[in-house]
């Protein structure tokens, strides 16, 4: 071959090898146009949520705010108790933070346009909404307790976290049947007495309640720069501390044990989670999970506590995550993909 026929010949293979290059880099670059016009979504909805008592007739499930990012972003969603990876249900109402139980949920929602409202939406077992309170801000809490008869609310009216100077929190427990004789009000207005004598702190915020019945709850009282751990009575509208450096309580579903956050000693704030056995006193911190997690827990079961973390990498985006509190250094585990918000409603 001649030198003339070579070097045509090397320029050919050349060409050739940019083509194929060209071509797999327009490839790659289709691919990513695609992915980005639709975003994976590991959790699709396998049917829709439209009726409570249908939903746990084949036993408990997780009940929780969808967070994929697709059409059903923000609905109210579940998946089974014993699958929690499996298919999902998804409805048609949206909700910031939820709360549930077979016969009601508790749903915030921020109701955007022109002017911006928030609101609490009690919606039956069929998921129809039974009735609309406005809010006085950002929702940031919700829990019903155990018989659905009450529910407690939590909103930020100034700031938008706990970790921001001068916020300013307004939680409010009302009656789910409409009765105003069962409404408490704003828990700001009970009496409130730390180490034995009433105080009446004007800089004081309530924030986090969990129902142990129809009359006592657990919540977090902050003032004077100390967050304080109450136990609050409907009865006489009092709140009394029990201890200090507490935040977000969950009362376990035997009533036994607290779970709460506390800010570590690590600088700044860190949320730790720590357990309060109520008969012994006894607080074990979960060193296990150090994202410094801001969420108020739920309980899976009598062992396992649940939480959303937000991920780092996609805006908007959470993940509800489990830790046994049985182990103190148990590591986290993934519980359900593109959740918020969760709660374990029973079965029949």
């Amino acid at each position: 071959m001649t030198r003339r026929a070579r070097v045509a010949v090397f320029t050919a293979l050349v060409v050739l090898v940019g083509l194929a290059a060209a071509g797999l880099a327009l490839r790659q670059a289709a691919e990513q146009r695609e992915q980005a016009r639709t975003p994976p979504s590991v959790a699709v909805a396998s049917h829709r949520l439209t009726d409570l008592a249908d939903l746990t007739a084949a036993g408990p499930a997780i009940v929780f705010r969808h967070t994929g990012l697709d059409r059903d972003y923000g609905h109210l969603a579940a998946v089974a108790l014993d699958d929690p990876a499996g298919p999902r249900a998804v409805g048609d109402v949206a909700c910031d933070r939820v709360a549930a139980s077979r016969s009601r949920v508790s749903c915030l929602q921020v109701q955007r346009g022109v002017v911006t409202r928030y609101a609490l939406v009690e919606l039956g077992a069929d998921l129809e909404p039974r009735a609309t309170t406005p809010l006085p801000g950002i929702p940031s809490r919700t829990r019903l307790s155990p018989d659905g008869s009450l529910v407690a609310t939590t909103t930020f009216v100034t700031g938008h976290s706990y970790q921001q100077s001068g916020f300013s929190t307004a939680t409010e427990i009302r009656a789910t049947d409409g009765s105003s004789g069962g409404d408490a009000g704003d828990l700001e207005d009970f009496r409130l007495v730390v180490d034995g004598r009433e105080v009446a702190p004007v800089d004081r915020n309530v924030w986090g309640v969990t129902f142990v019945d129809d009359r006592w709850f657990y919540a977090t009282v902050a003032t004077g720069g100390v967050t304080h751990l109450v136990r609050g009575d409907l009865t006489t509208r009092t709140l009394t501390a029990l201890r200090t450096n507490v935040e977000c309580p969950s009362l376990s579903p035997d009533g036994t044990r607290l779970a709460y956050k506390v800010d570590d000693d690590a600088p700044g704030t860190h949320w730790s989670f720590a357990v309060l056995d109520l008969a012994s006193g006894e607080e074990t911190v979960l060193a296990g999970e150090t994202r410094g997690v801001d969420d108020q827990a739920a309980w899976l079961d009598d062992d396992t506590l649940m939480y959303g973390v937000p991920r780092a990498d996609e805006a908007g985006v959470t993940d509800v995550w489990s830790l046994d509190v049985e182990r103190a250094g148990a590591a986290p585990q993934l519980l359900v993909e593109q959740a918020w918000s969760p709660t374990v409603v029973a079965g029949p």
